[in-house]
């Protein structure tokens, strides 16, 4: 019998709730937007979804498709890029579910995360859902110092684009997106707050 981590790998616990709750089942278009060497895709890899993903990092890239071909699948080269969000070259309205996890933040300001954001939404298909985990000030805001814009120095020294409720809920109506869940944030002791963000795209 295989182990929950063969399975599953390290995928994060939140998007590991909405495979509980059947927001992503097998047969569908999944893809991960800042991939990363793919800690996420263990179990979509080997469970019969079609799976895509980008990430501006080669060394990402290679790793991801290596992952592939170590779980069996035979997945093109193509289906993993070189590409930053905002230049993604994959078609619009390809995906059913759509995972952010930890890029967003990376944002150096309003107009960048803007364009990865909007890119992000760009291949999810109409009743598709977006699954996004990012770092806010929520439940932080006296404990963060602004640099300029939207970027703070967390107390554990990074820096990071913060979003909180007010924008969320704002990008939300912007996009024409559904909220599915209440945002849900995670105070990690004191040192930074992620925010967790599920919208489904409507028709």
């Amino acid at each position: 019998m295989r182990s929950l981590p063969e399975l599953f790998g390290n995928i994060d616990i939140y998007l590991f709730d909405q495979l509980l709750r059947g927001r992503v089942t097998p047969g569908m278009t999944v893809f991960d937007a800042g991939c990363g060497p793919g800690r996420n895709l263990v179990y979509f890899l080997q469970s019969g979804y079609q799976v895509f993903g980008a990430d501006r990092d080669p060394e990402a890239i290679t790793i991801v498709r290596q992952l592939a071909v170590a779980v069996g699948v035979t997945t093109p080269a193509a289906n993993f890029r070189v590409e930053p969000l905002e230049e993604m070259s994959f078609p619009n309205g390809m995906a059913d579910f759509v995972i952010s996890s930890a890029v967003l933040h990376f944002a150096t300001d309003d107009n960048q995360f803007h364009s990865m954001l909007q890119a992000t939404w760009r291949v999810l298909k109409p009743g598709g859902v977006l699954f996004c985990r990012l770092a806010s000030s929520i439940g932080m805001e006296h404990q963060i110092e602004n640099v300029s814009g939207r970027r703070f120095v967390l107390p554990d020294g990074s820096e990071r684009y913060l979003v909180d409720e007010a924008i969320l809920m704002k990008h939300t109506a912007r996009l024409s997106g559904e909220l599915l869940d209440p945002l849900k944030t995670t105070v990690v002791q004191n040192q930074r707050c992620m925010t967790t963000w599920v919208l489904r795209k409507l028709p």
